[in-house]
């Protein structure tokens, strides 16, 4: 019987897991745990279906994708991504930027979104000629003002409204609790005053409302999409506008891949008559699924009613299902017949420490391969050295 996760580059052969064209056994056995792989032809898969539906919907010529480059910024992928011409770069700090140059980004392929800069940011972005800054405050656009005046900014606005997974406010932006996040109506009138004293152009409008979201959720993002329209048709000069990210991939059997067709409908239904030029931000729905990360089971043993499946890594190094309540779904390398219920732990003295709780899957033992699937985005990225266990390995599968 085949898992609800398996694809034909994701699969079971004859019982052994094969990943990217791989066997994973022979990638654990070779390089180790805990080990994440990303599989580059995953990555590109998944940017041309993006591009093909956008280019279905009406935007042929009239699109772009800026990969978020927070979700994942490993500089082998980051390069191989430069060198495929599929997308641009989402960044959120200037060491992002700058590390995306690092990898072949030219600034002017760099779109830049932050919140809560210092001087010290600013002085260091405005010296990169071409770099697109979208301001999203107040204070921001007074400080790109007074340091590049006279050039083209986009605006990231607050539709006071949000999306993510599943309704999971901790996935966010924007919503009923006031957030950090762009300019809401209020402020909207003493923001294009601003730009207008520095001579700004507002030539875009961004807006990014939360994560994860999936095909049940569409029609939330609609609303998000229709409160952002009173921004965008108050500016004569917006040629563009960056609908962000968001976009998400199945974590459980219960959840089935986001209907592009009808998200693409979306932005044809509201953008297509504005002759706008549509960019898209997605982080997760590029990498996530394109990323595995291997573990080895340390211990298996019951306490109470629950089987405790202890492997040789923690939540510090892929943080998703402790802070956003997002399960990796386990799968052994190896499979052995039957199932059983268990709950996944890591190697943290933390409570908080739980990959998947009572989960079904094969049988494992003590020194078996495990391999988390839907761990190439905000895994890596996030880790930390909590406890003294961030150490792991990243490899890149072309």
């Amino acid at each position: 019987m085949n898992g609800w996760w398996e694809r034909d580059d994701l699969r079971y052969a004859a019982d052994r897991l094969i990943f990217a064209g791989r066997v994973a056994a022979d990638l654990a056995h070779q390089y180790g745990s805990p080990s994440f792989f990303y599989s580059a032809r995953r990555v590109a898969a998944n940017m041309a279906r993006l591009h093909g539906v956008l280019d279905a919907a009406g935007f042929a010529g009239r699109h772009r994708l800026n990969y978020a480059m927070k979700a994942n910024r490993f500089a082998p992928l980051l390069t191989w991504m430069k060198t495929s011409g599929l997308c641009r770069i989402d960044a959120c700090s200037p060491q992002e930027v700058e590390h995306a140059v690092g990898c072949g980004f030219s600034p002017a392929e760099i779109s830049f979104t932050a919140t809560s800069l210092s001087d010290r940011d600013f002085d260091r972005l405005s010296r990169l000629d071409g770099l697109v800054m979208n301001c999203d405050s107040l204070h921001s656009i007074r400080q790109w003002g007074e340091r590049r005046p006279g050039r083209k900014i986009g605006l990231r606005v607050n539709p006071a409204v949000g999306v993510g997974r599943a309704d999971n406010e901790m996935l966010q932006y924007s919503g009923g609790r006031t957030t950090k996040f762009g300019l809401y109506r209020e402020q909207f009138a003493e923001a294009l005053e601003l730009a207008a004293r520095y001579g700004l152009t507002i030539e875009r409008i961004h807006f990014h409302t939360g994560c994860g979201y999936l095909t049940p959720q569409l029609n939330a993002w609609e609303k998000v999409v229709k409160e952002c329209l009173w921004f965008v048709d108050r500016i004569a000069t917006v040629t563009t506008v960056n609908v962000g990210g968001g976009l998400g991939v199945p974590h459980t059997d219960r959840d089935r891949p986001l209907d592009l067709s009808l998200w693409a409908a979306i932005l044809s239904r509201h953008f297509q008559q504005r002759r706008l030029q549509i960019e898209v931000e997605p982080g997760d729905y590029l990498v996530k699924d394109a990323g595995l990360l291997l573990l080895t089971v340390n211990a298996v043993e019951k306490k109470k009613d629950t089987v405790f499946v202890g492997v040789d890594a923690g939540f510090n190094i892929a943080v998703e299902p402790a802070v956003y309540g997002l399960p990796f779904q386990p799968v052994p390398v190896c499979r052995r017949p039957g199932e059983q219920r268990c709950t996944l732990v890591g190697n943290i003295n933390e409570a908080l420490d739980v990959w998947y709780a009572d989960v079904a899957m094969p049988p494992v033992a003590s020194g078996d391969f495990l391999a988390l699937i839907n761990a190439g985005a905000y895994s890596a990225s996030m880790a930390s050295n909590h406890c003294m266990r961030g150490e792991f390995k990243e490899f890149l599968l072309l």
